[in-house]
Protein backbone atom coordinates (compact mmCIF):
# COMPACT_ATOMS: atom_id res chain seq x y z
CA UNK A 1 0.00 0.00 0.00
CA UNK A 2 1.23 3.72 -0.91
CA UNK A 3 1.43 5.94 1.05
CA UNK A 4 -0.94 8.09 -0.06
CA UNK A 5 -3.41 5.32 0.14
CA UNK A 6 -3.04 4.97 3.37
CA UNK A 7 -3.34 8.49 4.31
CA UNK A 8 -6.86 8.28 2.75
CA UNK A 9 -7.47 4.67 4.66
CA UNK A 10 -6.76 7.04 8.38
CA UNK A 11 -8.47 9.87 6.91
CA UNK A 12 -11.53 7.69 6.32
CA UNK A 13 -11.24 6.09 9.70
CA UNK A 14 -11.11 8.95 11.80
CA UNK A 15 -14.12 10.44 9.51
CA UNK A 16 -15.94 7.04 10.32
CA UNK A 17 -15.44 7.40 14.04
CA UNK A 18 -15.38 11.02 14.77
CA UNK A 19 -16.92 13.11 12.06
CA UNK A 20 -21.10 13.24 11.67
CA UNK A 21 -21.41 14.51 8.27
CA UNK A 22 -25.01 14.79 7.77
CA UNK A 23 -26.99 14.88 4.11
CA UNK A 24 -26.73 18.78 3.67
CA UNK A 25 -22.94 18.54 3.97
CA UNK A 26 -22.56 15.39 1.86
CA UNK A 27 -24.36 17.52 -0.57
CA UNK A 28 -22.26 20.44 -0.51
CA UNK A 29 -19.66 18.42 -1.47
CA UNK A 30 -21.19 16.30 -4.36
CA UNK A 31 -22.97 19.89 -5.69
CA UNK A 32 -19.52 20.90 -5.87
CA UNK A 33 -18.36 18.56 -8.69
CA UNK A 34 -21.92 18.41 -10.28
CA UNK A 35 -21.39 21.96 -11.00
CA UNK A 36 -18.14 21.85 -12.02
CA UNK A 37 -16.37 23.27 -8.75
CA UNK A 38 -12.62 22.23 -7.71
CA UNK A 39 -12.45 19.84 -5.51
CA UNK A 40 -10.48 21.91 -3.36
CA UNK A 41 -12.88 21.73 -0.54
CA UNK A 42 -11.73 21.01 2.96
CA UNK A 43 -12.14 17.42 4.16
CA UNK A 44 -14.85 16.29 6.62
CA UNK A 45 -12.15 15.93 9.20
CA UNK A 46 -10.70 19.32 8.45
CA UNK A 47 -13.89 20.52 8.23
CA UNK A 48 -15.10 19.33 11.98
CA UNK A 49 -11.85 20.96 13.00
CA UNK A 50 -12.60 24.39 11.81
CA UNK A 51 -15.97 23.99 13.72
CA UNK A 52 -13.97 23.23 16.79
CA UNK A 53 -11.60 25.94 16.84
CA UNK A 54 -14.63 28.23 16.55
CA UNK A 55 -16.43 26.91 19.82
CA UNK A 56 -13.49 27.01 21.69
CA UNK A 57 -12.93 30.53 20.35
CA UNK A 58 -15.77 31.17 21.37
CA UNK A 59 -16.72 32.93 18.06
CA UNK A 60 -20.10 34.58 17.03
CA UNK A 61 -18.64 36.50 14.30
CA UNK A 62 -16.48 34.64 11.41
CA UNK A 63 -14.95 35.72 8.68
CA UNK A 64 -14.17 33.47 5.58
CA UNK A 65 -12.08 33.97 2.47
CA UNK A 66 -13.18 31.68 0.11
CA UNK A 67 -16.55 30.26 -0.23
CA UNK A 68 -16.22 27.72 -2.91
CA UNK A 69 -19.22 25.15 -2.44
CA UNK A 70 -20.05 26.48 1.08
CA UNK A 71 -18.91 22.99 2.89
CA UNK A 72 -16.47 24.86 4.93
CA UNK A 73 -19.21 27.77 5.42
CA UNK A 74 -21.63 25.12 7.03
CA UNK A 75 -19.33 23.95 9.63
CA UNK A 76 -18.59 27.41 10.57
CA UNK A 77 -21.81 28.75 10.62
CA UNK A 78 -23.42 25.55 12.77
CA UNK A 79 -20.24 26.56 15.33
CA UNK A 80 -21.33 30.25 15.81
CA UNK A 81 -25.00 29.24 16.33
CA UNK A 82 -28.40 30.72 15.53
CA UNK A 83 -27.48 34.37 17.11
CA UNK A 84 -24.05 34.20 15.41
CA UNK A 85 -22.82 35.66 11.62
CA UNK A 86 -20.46 34.11 9.16
CA UNK A 87 -19.31 36.86 6.11
CA UNK A 88 -18.03 34.53 3.33
CA UNK A 89 -15.94 36.21 0.43
CA UNK A 90 -15.89 34.64 -3.10
CA UNK A 91 -14.85 35.71 -6.00
CA UNK A 92 -16.70 33.64 -8.38
CA UNK A 93 -20.94 34.31 -8.63
CA UNK A 94 -21.67 31.01 -10.03
CA UNK A 95 -19.64 29.39 -6.67
CA UNK A 96 -21.88 32.05 -4.73
CA UNK A 97 -24.82 30.70 -6.33
CA UNK A 98 -23.93 26.96 -5.23
CA UNK A 99 -23.09 27.52 -1.90
CA UNK A 100 -26.23 29.63 -1.41
CA UNK A 101 -28.35 26.27 -2.22
CA UNK A 102 -26.10 24.55 -0.08
CA UNK A 103 -26.54 26.46 3.22
CA UNK A 104 -30.63 27.04 2.02
CA UNK A 105 -30.54 23.24 2.50
CA UNK A 106 -28.78 23.38 5.69
CA UNK A 107 -30.65 25.36 7.10
CA UNK A 108 -28.05 27.86 8.38
CA UNK A 109 -28.40 30.77 5.20
CA UNK A 110 -30.14 33.15 7.56
CA UNK A 111 -27.15 33.75 9.63
CA UNK A 112 -24.10 33.90 6.76
CA UNK A 113 -23.43 36.74 3.85
CA UNK A 114 -21.90 35.76 1.08
CA UNK A 115 -19.94 38.69 -0.46
CA UNK A 116 -19.26 38.05 -4.30
CA UNK A 117 -16.48 39.99 -5.58
CA UNK A 118 -12.80 40.52 -4.98
CA UNK A 119 -11.24 39.78 -1.67
CA UNK A 120 -8.54 42.50 -1.30
CA UNK A 121 -11.52 44.94 -2.10
CA UNK A 122 -14.06 43.52 -0.05
CA UNK A 123 -12.24 43.42 3.34
CA UNK A 124 -10.50 46.52 2.65
CA UNK A 125 -14.70 47.77 2.13
CA UNK A 126 -15.59 46.04 5.30
CA UNK A 127 -12.33 47.35 7.44
CA UNK A 128 -12.71 51.07 6.50
CA UNK A 129 -16.26 50.60 7.57
CA UNK A 130 -14.92 49.74 10.90
CA UNK A 131 -17.39 46.60 11.07
CA UNK A 132 -17.83 45.13 14.25
CA UNK A 133 -14.44 42.61 15.13
CA UNK A 134 -15.01 39.26 13.87
CA UNK A 135 -13.68 36.40 16.49
CA UNK A 136 -12.04 33.64 13.64
CA UNK A 137 -11.11 34.77 10.30
CA UNK A 138 -10.55 31.46 7.99
CA UNK A 139 -7.49 32.11 4.67
CA UNK A 140 -8.68 29.61 2.05
CA UNK A 141 -8.75 31.61 -1.42
CA UNK A 142 -5.76 32.15 -3.70
CA UNK A 143 -2.26 32.05 -1.95
CA UNK A 144 -0.48 34.56 -3.86
CA UNK A 145 -2.46 37.34 -1.72
CA UNK A 146 -2.25 36.10 1.98
CA UNK A 147 0.28 38.70 3.60
CA UNK A 148 -2.40 40.84 2.56
CA UNK A 149 -5.39 38.80 3.63
CA UNK A 150 -3.22 38.58 6.80
CA UNK A 151 -2.57 42.09 7.08
CA UNK A 152 -6.27 43.32 6.46
CA UNK A 153 -7.93 40.48 9.19
CA UNK A 154 -5.72 42.02 11.84
CA UNK A 155 -7.55 45.15 10.97
CA UNK A 156 -10.96 43.20 11.07
CA UNK A 157 -10.53 41.22 14.42
CA UNK A 158 -9.49 42.17 18.13
CA UNK A 159 -7.15 40.36 20.32
CA UNK A 160 -7.99 36.92 21.21
CA UNK A 161 -9.31 36.73 17.90
CA UNK A 162 -8.21 33.52 15.90
CA UNK A 163 -6.87 33.64 12.31
CA UNK A 164 -6.59 30.20 10.30
CA UNK A 165 -4.57 29.90 6.79
CA UNK A 166 -5.17 26.74 5.04
CA UNK A 167 -2.88 25.04 2.59
CA UNK A 168 0.24 26.70 3.90
CA UNK A 169 2.85 23.66 3.10
CA UNK A 170 1.96 22.96 -0.54
CA UNK A 171 3.34 19.76 -0.73
CA UNK A 172 6.22 20.71 1.15
CA UNK A 173 7.23 23.18 -1.80
CA UNK A 174 6.82 25.96 1.33
CA UNK A 175 10.58 25.46 2.26
CA UNK A 176 11.89 25.90 -1.89
CA UNK A 177 13.90 29.22 -1.36
CA UNK A 178 14.15 29.18 -4.97
CA UNK A 179 10.54 28.97 -5.81
CA UNK A 180 8.80 31.18 -8.74
CA UNK A 181 5.41 29.63 -7.84
CA UNK A 182 3.30 32.84 -7.11
CA UNK A 183 1.29 30.91 -4.46
CA UNK A 184 4.09 29.15 -2.92
CA UNK A 185 5.89 32.64 -2.46
CA UNK A 186 2.46 33.64 -1.08
CA UNK A 187 2.97 31.52 1.92
CA UNK A 188 6.41 31.72 2.57
CA UNK A 189 5.49 35.29 2.97
CA UNK A 190 2.49 34.77 5.31
CA UNK A 191 4.32 32.30 6.80
CA UNK A 192 7.63 34.95 7.66
CA UNK A 193 4.48 37.63 8.79
CA UNK A 194 2.94 34.79 11.00
CA UNK A 195 6.37 34.16 12.58
CA UNK A 196 7.60 37.94 13.11
CA UNK A 197 4.23 40.28 14.14
CA UNK A 198 4.87 41.20 17.40
CA UNK A 199 0.63 41.05 17.25
CA UNK A 200 0.36 37.90 16.63
CA UNK A 201 1.20 34.71 18.24
CA UNK A 202 1.23 31.53 15.71
CA UNK A 203 2.17 27.87 14.93
CA UNK A 204 1.35 25.52 11.78
CA UNK A 205 0.87 21.69 11.17
CA UNK A 206 1.81 19.59 8.71
CA UNK A 207 -1.25 17.29 7.82
CA UNK A 208 -1.47 14.06 5.40
CA UNK A 209 -4.72 12.64 4.62
CA UNK A 210 -6.79 12.30 1.16
CA UNK A 211 -6.15 15.90 0.11
CA UNK A 212 -2.24 15.08 0.35
CA UNK A 213 0.74 16.67 1.77
CA UNK A 214 -0.26 20.11 3.31
CA UNK A 215 -0.85 21.73 6.52
CA UNK A 216 -3.01 24.92 8.79
CA UNK A 217 -1.62 27.90 9.92
CA UNK A 218 -3.21 28.78 13.29
CA UNK A 219 -2.59 32.49 15.00
CA UNK A 220 -3.88 34.41 18.08
CA UNK A 221 -4.28 37.97 17.96
CA UNK A 222 -2.38 39.54 21.35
Amino acid sequence: MSDTQRWDEVDAHLVRELVTEDEALVAARESAREHGLPPIEVTPNQGAFLGLVAQIAGARRVLEVGTLAGYSTIWLARAVGPHGRVVSVELDPRHARVAQENLGRAGVADRVVVEVGVALDILTRLADQGVEPFDLVFLDADKANMPAYLELALRLTRPGSVIVGDNVVRGGRVVDPSTTDPDVRGVQKFLHALGTDPRLDATALQTVGSKGWDGFAVARVR
